[in-house]
């Protein structure tokens, strides 16, 4: 029998529905009456983890991001994976907003993570591993309280856990 057991807590956003998101949007987009003629796009950066909306007013562009949202809750991809950059002018008279997707804990949740455990008093330590926290503990059960703990707190991020043996 092993004698320690673990898990890891990460926070990322599946890229292939992320598309899959994407292209859904476009094509309700396409379909409606208020976006015929405008300059509507959506642009998926995979190797940046950024998408970039461009649309000819901020009423538009709300109105995309009302369809994203949409889509992102039927295909459940959490909206805590999407930080909103601040609307700016693009060319010809559009305006551009850069949604940047989650991809592994930032440093300063990850601290949070592991403080929060330690503050909880389980018998289970957290180390933070790059952009990752592996949670380790002689016990299961512990594990479990430690995944139902941190379930419960709001780190303003969508955790989930992954490789538990």
């Amino acid at each position: 029998m092993a004698d320690n057991y673990s898990f890891d807590v990460i926070s990322r956003i599946d890229m292939q529905e992320m598309k899959n998101v994407v292209d859904q949007t476009e094509k309700e987009v396409g379909q409606r009456f208020d976006f015929k003629g405008t300059k509507t796009e959506l642009t998926l950066k995979e190797k940046d983890k950024q998408l970039v909306v461009i649309s000819d007013d901020d009423y538009k562009l709300n109105a995309v991001l009302d369809i994203l949202k949409a889509k992102c809750v039927k295909r459940n991809v959490s909206l805590k994976g999407l930080t909103y950059g601040k609307v700016e002018e693009a060319l010809g008279g559009t305006v551009r907003q850069t949604i940047t997707i989650q991809s592994g804990l930032p440093e300063d949740k990850a601290k949070a993570i592991t403080k929060s455990i330690k503050e909880a008093k389980f018998k289970a330590q957290g180390q933070i591993q790059g952009e990752q926290v592996r949670v380790q503990s002689k016990s299961k059960d512990e594990l479990q309280a430690v995944m139902k703990h941190l379930k419960e707190q709001d780190f303003g991020l969508d955790l989930q856990f992954e490789n538990y043996r």
